[in-house]
């Protein structure tokens, strides 16, 4: 693998962060509320997949229009990992250091948002209560412990996208055989 295919990866992994990290600190800054809109979950969603996607893009592109199944998902999974680890890590510091009332604040917001999801879905209380009592127990939600959690399932579920991605995205050359 060329040098060339890293550093775009690690490029776009690097605008992955930049971008997400953004949207953190609007989310933050302007209103908290933000995190518990489907729409803002479904944004961020987006734009990981998309800089995914662009990265192996790129780098097929640079390789003159072929690619390895292993150099897309290379490609594709630095840019995830970079951006990724980057935005857990500004998390980390707004949640546990800068403002961790935030923290308690945006986990009781999440679950009344929660609440009225399931009630608008007629589900029993019974059952609400039994879903808030788990997403209660599992503590705060934005501590080191479960950000690092959190961190390493969406990586493990990007990178079935990103298996996906590779296999779509692969091209043989033919002058290499």
């Amino acid at each position: 693998m060329e040098k060339t295919l890293k550093s775009i990866a690690t490029n776009y992994g690097l605008y992955l962060g930049a971008t997400l990290t953004l949207l953190i600190l609007i989310g933050y800054g302007v209103n908290l509320d933000l995190f518990t809109q489907i729409w803002f979950g479904l944004l961020f969603l987006f734009l990981i997949l998309a800089f995914g996607i662009v990265s192996v893009f790129k780098s097929k592109k640079l390789l003159g229009g072929y690619i390895s199944f292993k150099d897309a998902f290379t490609a594709y999974f630095i840019t995830i990992l970079i951006g990724l680890t980057i935005s857990s890590i500004i998390s980390v510091v707004i949640f546990n250091f800068i403002d961790p009332d935030a923290a308690v604040d945006l986990q009781q917001r999440i679950i009344d948002s929660q609440v009225v999801r399931l009630e608008n879905y007629n589900m029993p209380a019974d059952a609400i209560a039994k879903v808030v009592d788990e997403m209660e127990k599992k503590g705060n939600m934005y501590s080191i412990s479960n950000i690092l959690q959190s961190l390493v399932w969406q990586l493990a579920g990007y990178s079935v996208v990103g298996l996906i991605v590779a296999a779509i995205m692969k091209k043989r050359n033919p002058d290499a055989e």
